[in-house]
């Protein structure tokens, strides 16, 4: 039995741009930015003080699904996931009371959890003692308290599971719900990955990194990837999810096919923690799996949405595994560009806000912008989509997801024909 082709049926986002896909693309591609001050708590103390995050007047997930009593049992990561996932269920118009729920799984990862009820539940411990910490903490702060609450909120039986390779885990979890469906196990997998690490906790512990951008007083100009001037990243939050079916399952319902996912690379630089190989080895490796499992050359790739977080030395590595992996076609019209330069980097969901504006780049034909982007480091001498969104019509992307770790991620994806 060959393997199954897999599509992509339904787009559902939270980030700092927008609640929703539709307000998230059209802000993105007209160049609005979302870094502003951090109002979710005092961050007067902190060396970065500014973040990529999601407005408190965010509308939450709709009482129609989940009642106010249950949501408050959601850490935040976990709300920004099951809104992303209604939303995506609801843009792939799937009905699952018509499909075989024992075939149909979640796979949402998540870099760090559910940090922010971890704080809470320590201080209530050491402020009012052991005997009142909250019994939902586990539920709530666990990593895969995501992919659960979806699988439960649709009544999904198949395969669950949550992925935690930091900044590529919803990279990850996508290329993992590639497979099961790929290979037989599941028909339909709701997939992506969710953060809200931009807490007093996150924000400090990035801090200490000397990972986060310093510009305080110009927020919408600090995310600036592949920039001579860049310091370091925005943190941001939120949550990208999508839906992924087996064509001939996305055909007989009339679905509408927004995308086919068509290669899956994952590797390691087995080199630091926290640093990335400095040649781009692993990121080298990754992509050519990739482009191999999808069964293309390098020169046929119009497009890649790159990780390009904004710090030094992730911007310089994926710059030399980009160049390395397409050789001259890197020169030739093939166009990059990294939204986290919009939204900041949002940890383990970035995959899947990456891949829905990767989907709407082929489906309507505009690139996003690099913003920021004024003057190109040394070395970076790409086409990186700079300052303005551009028409482009692309057939085939790749988006990279890179991760603490040395993890790297990437996935292949392609225009849906009808064939």
């Amino acid at each position: 039995m060959g393997n199954r082709r897999v599509v992509i049926t339904g787009l559902g986002t939270v980030n700092p741009l927008a609640w929703d896909v539709e307000t998230f693309w059209s802000r993105l591609v007209a160049g609005e930015n979302g870094g502003v001050p951090i109002t979710r708590f005092v961050a007067d103390d902190f060396t970065s003080r500014i973040g990529g995050q999601v407005s408190l007047a965010w509308p939450g997930v709709p009482e129609k699904y989940v009642d106010k009593r249950e949501q408050k049992r959601f850490d935040r990561f976990a709300a920004f996931a099951v809104a992303a996932s209604i939303e995506a269920v609801e843009n792939s118009g799937i009905n699952f009371d018509q499909c075989d729920r024992d075939r149909c799984g979640v796979v949402i990862g998540s870099g760090i959890g559910g940090l922010e009820e971890l704080e809470q539940q320590h201080e209530r411990m050491m402020g009012k003692g052991a005997g009142r910490v909250s019994p939902f903490t586990v539920p709530k702060l666990m990593v895969n308290a995501a992919a659960g609450n979806v699988s439960i909120l649709f009544g999904l039986r198949g395969p669950s599971s949550s992925v935690a390779t930091a900044c590529a885990s919803a990279a990850n979890a996508l290329g993992d719900a590639y497979r099961l469906i790929q290979r037989d196990f599941t028909d339909v997998v709701v997939s992506g990955g969710s953060e809200a690490a931009l807490t007093r906790l996150g924000l400090s512990s990035f801090c200490a990194l000397h990972a986060l951008t310093t510009r305080n007083d110009d927020p919408q100009h600090a995310s600036r990837p592949f920039d001579r001037n860049r310091d370091g990243f925005l943190l941001g939050e939120g949550a990208g999810v999508l839906v992924l079916e087996e064509l001939e399952h996305a055909k007989k319902r009339g679905a509408n096919i927004m995308g086919e996912i068509i290669g899956y690379g994952m590797t390691c630089d087995a080199s630091h923690i926290t640093a990335p190989d400095p040649e781009g080895r692993g990121a080298c490796g990754a992509m050519r799996q990739a482009l191999r499992d999808a069964g293309i050359t390098p020169e046929q790739v119009d497009y890649i949405n790159a990780h390009g977080t904004s710090t030094q030395l992730n911007d310089a590595a994926e710059t030399k595994a980009i160049k390395a992996v397409f050789g001259q076609h890197a020169y030739d019209g093939m166009l990059i560009s990294s939204t986290k330069s919009a939204i900041g980097h949002l940890l383990g969901a970035s995959g899947g806000v990456e891949m829905i504006a990767t989907v709407k780049t082929l489906l309507t034909g505009i690139i996003p912008a690099t913003q920021n982007l004024e003057e190109p480091d040394e070395g970076m001498d790409l086409d990186y989509c700079a300052l303005k969104a551009r028409q482009k019509d692309v057939k085939i992307a790749i988006s990279n997801s890179f991760g603490f770790g040395g993890h790297n991620v990437v996935l292949a994806v392609k225009k849906f024909t009808g064939s």
